[in-house]
């Protein structure tokens, strides 16, 4: 068997170290937040270029505070793309505002930047790019719309740590920037986590608080807050996986080159990295038409892979008050209908790139004409 992703394997690799970190924490049994916890936000703000870093207790909870501290809210509108995890969506939808969708490009799976403008309105407050499976959307068109128009820009990089756009990292381009650290992220603990990054000290004093009941100081409540806090086990593991993030993301970046090579002539389209990218292949996702079919195949051959995402979530019956149909965003559900997911992670061998490869080709799939 192939496993899509092996994450025994990553711990074995760094056991020692990951067993004294969560042992520091035992010792110490600061459990919730603390000096680890403390720790990896410096260390994590300095890798994404970014002042501050702070962490909370998933992705969706990074997105749901990052809303906030921009101050939106119930009557707001907040625009982004629907070809993402639902997380997004469901982030913007907790503060009360409206998600309005615009169609992705079809090379980079990104926010097509062109489509923005036609969608802002007086009651838009935030763009929200999703660097999808690695790859950073092109910021530079959204960050001067948002200029003109007097808009916070967040980026959703869950699936973009250490992620490059025109050299400048991920997470660091916008206003803010939203992690995930689930456990099969790029940086993923050993449990939930996330963290919201920014340049901004107002957002990142206000994110604290939000994450920790609306208290700056104990029982002093100054907002209406959250239990979002990042644990200390979950820092203390992190901090550790950060050490290694840059040798496992050139891993992966060379993995993809690897499998391009090999599915060179196989039909298939392989990802297409943008010139202004540095692609971090967090998934590694081909385009083929009869896609579950192919699937199935490969699975007979004990191979697992994935899809990221079957249904647009203007299609999820979730959504549907959101007043979308089927056919509003062509580009969208044309990838959620041909996207499939190949094993990656840096721990995977030459031999099983080689078999993943050459039983797609055996497994007769059809192709794309151009």
């Amino acid at each position: 068997m192939i496993p899509f992703l092996d994450l025994k394997a990553q711990y074995q690799s760094i056991r020692p170290e990951i067993d004294a970190a969560i042992s520091r924490v035992l010792e110490t049994s600061q459990f919730v937040l603390g000096e680890e916890v403390a720790a990896f936000e410096k260390e994590f703000a300095s890798y994404c270029q970014c002042l501050h870093a702070v962490g909370v207790n998933s992705g969706t909870s990074a997105l749901h505070l990052a809303l906030l501290s921009a101050g939106v809210g119930p009557g707001d509108e907040v625009i982004t793309v629907p070809f993402t995890f639902v997380a997004t969506i469901a982030a913007i939808v907790y503060t009360g505002a409206r998600p309005i969708f615009v169609d992705i490009d079809p090379v980079s799976f990104t926010m097509d930047a062109a489509q923005i403008e036609e969608k802002i309105t007086r009651r838009t407050k935030v763009i929200l790019p999703v660097h999808l499976y690695g790859q950073p959307a092109d910021m530079d068109p959204i960050m001067e719309m948002a200029g003109r128009h007097g808009l916070v820009v967040i980026e959703d990089a869950a699936q973009a740590h250490g992620a490059e756009y025109k050299g400048r990292r991920a997470g660091s381009i916008g206003d803010l920037g939203c992690f995930s650290f689930y456990p099969g992220k790029n940086l993923g603990a050993y449990g939930e986590g996330g963290a919201v990054t920014t340049n901004n000290l107002e957002y990142a004093r206000r994110i604290r608080i939000l994450r920790d009941w609306g208290a700056e100081h104990k029982y002093q409540h100054e907002l209406k807050g959250y239990n979002y806090r990042l644990e200390g086990i979950q820092g203390a593991i992190l901090r550790v996986k950060l050490r290694y993030l840059e040798s496992w993301t050139e891993a992966r970046r060379r993995h993809a080159v690897r499998y391009n090579e090999l599915l060179a002539e196989s039909g298939l389209r392989t990802p297409f990295v943008i010139p202004y990218a540095r692609h971090v292949f967090h998934i590694y996702a081909v385009r083929v038409p009869k896609r579950n079919s192919l699937q199935k195949a490969l699975l007979a051959r004990g191979i697992q892979t994935g899809i990221h995402y079957p249904i647009p979530v203007h299609n999820q019956q979730a959504y549907s008050d959101l007043g979308y149909k089927p056919g509003d965003f062509i580009c969208a559900e044309s990838a959620a209908d041909e996207v499939l997911s190949l094993p990656m992670y840096p721990e995977i061998g030459e031999s099983q790139l080689e078999e993943v490869s050459e039983s797609l080709k055996e497994c007769g799939c059809v192709g794309f004409n151009h």
